[in-house]
């Protein structure tokens, strides 16, 4: 962009790849992180074990972990990339990640007196664009033209990310092989407090629905099933949500809205596979292994027969 005879760069996006030494999975995957976090969640967790990243390496696949526009190591200045909502707090972590009144939930990697814990885990974060449709446009994509270099590949979101996947996926249909979402942002239509709307349904940022709709509310209003979405019709999508997160609730009307649209979005709600305890932060608690393995197995039976 050209700002006062200047050119700039706006919101480049950051990527970091690993892979096993023989890559035995046919499609790399792409870690796309939550809400003012960044790709280092994906690395390791509060407890100084190995990540879901590196089990999906020792696994076959290639993994490419991004730090989405605006957030970790992909630079940002607010003349730029625009500007920025309000931080994240102590308490906003606590009140998302740490057990509350639901007593199953027990796989929080530190205690809720552990201050030195609590302030590594929350250093890691920062404010998000605070225009979600600008933010999620910009993660769409960056994400996109990532494919574009890469080639065919899964997409693997957490929270705030989950709308990116169905975004790229509308960007570059022929890339995407399937899509994994944990917990994604939700309800459809909700505002998310301190956040922003989700203003095209699974969405903040307008999706390519046939037949074409340019007004929001016409879409909310409509019934079910009358706008579909293209892009989202045959492609594996998986939706895992955990046994004590106040967030699962948001993925079974996103399912809907998306299965409405077309798609085939299956639900994996990881009681049902016997693994229990977690909360919205799941991929990076105690039992975190666990929960990957049903994700690996459906990676398998869903994706590999495409190659």
């Amino acid at each position: 962009m050209v700002q006062s005879g200047r050119t700039y760069q706006r919101a480049p996006m950051y990527v970091e790849w690993e892979a096993p030494e023989h890559v035995t999975r046919p499609y790399p995957i792409v870690l796309m992180h939550g809400g003012g976090f960044q790709g280092t969640e994906w690395f390791d967790t509060p407890d100084g074990r190995a990540g879901w990243a590196q089990r999906l390496v020792e696994a076959g696949y290639a993994v490419l972990v991004i730090d989405r526009p605006g957030h970790g190591r992909s630079p940002l200045h607010t003349d730029i990339t625009g500007a920025m909502g309000p931080p994240f707090s102590y308490e906003g972590g606590r009140q998302i990640y740490f057990p509350g009144t639901d007593p199953r939930h027990t796989q929080w990697p530190f205690a809720a007196d552990n201050e030195s814990a609590m302030d590594d885990f929350i250093a890691g974060y920062g404010p998000l664009p605070a225009d979600l449709c600008v933010s999620q446009t910009m993660d769409a994509d960056r994400t996109a033209a990532l494919l574009d270099k890469i080639g065919p590949a899964i997409l693997l979101t957490h929270s705030a990310s989950g709308p990116d996947g169905w975004l790229v996926a509308d960007r570059r249909p022929d890339l995407v092989r399937g899509i994994v979402a944990i917990e994604p942002m939700g309800p459809p239509f909700a505002t998310i407090p301190n956040i922003g709307p989700m203003t095209w349904g699974a969405a903040a940022a307008p999706l390519a629905f046939e037949p074409p709709v340019s007004d929001a509310t016409v879409l909310q209003a409509a019934e079910p099933g009358t706008y579909r979405l293209p892009s989202l019709v045959g492609l594996p999508i998986l939706i895992v949500t955990a046994e004590a997160s106040d967030f699962a609730a948001a993925s079974l009307p996103t399912a809907a809205f998306l299965n409405n649209a077309g798609a085939s979005a299956e639900l994996m709600h990881l009681p049902d596979y016997g693994v229990h305890g977690n909360g919205h932060g799941l991929i990076y608690e105690k039992n975190s292994d666990e929960a990957l393995a049903p994700v690996l197995a459906w990676l398998a039976s869903n994706t590999e027969a495409l190659a």
